[in-house]
């Protein structure tokens, strides 16, 4: 779990308009800051099957809005990998 502070930090950084909380790019950010701390939890503790199986989730359901945004806004899509360091 991200703490709130953090998981509010994040979400003023993505947001589109003010008000926004769960438009396609703050989910997206929501979701790296969430997969990475799995990720480096696993790295310790390599045996931890429960944690890695919602770790693929994360991964495929960001995925699904990576594609999304893709399609629906290009600019966005290519705004939102730059700023995360994602590959694509």
């Amino acid at each position: 779990m991200i703490p709130v502070k953090e998981k509010s930090d994040i979400i003023s950084k993505f947001r589109i308009h003010e008000t926004d909380t769960g438009s396609s790019d703050v989910q997206i950010a929501v979701l790296s800051e969430e997969i990475g701390r799995l990720a480096s939890h696993l790295e310790n503790h390599p045996k931890d099957n429960h944690s890695r199986r919602g770790l693929l989730k994360m991964v495929a359901q960001r995925k699904k809005l990576l594609s999304f945004l893709s399609r629906e806004n290009e600019d966005r899509y290519q705004v939102v990998i730059k700023k995360l360091g994602l590959k694509k």
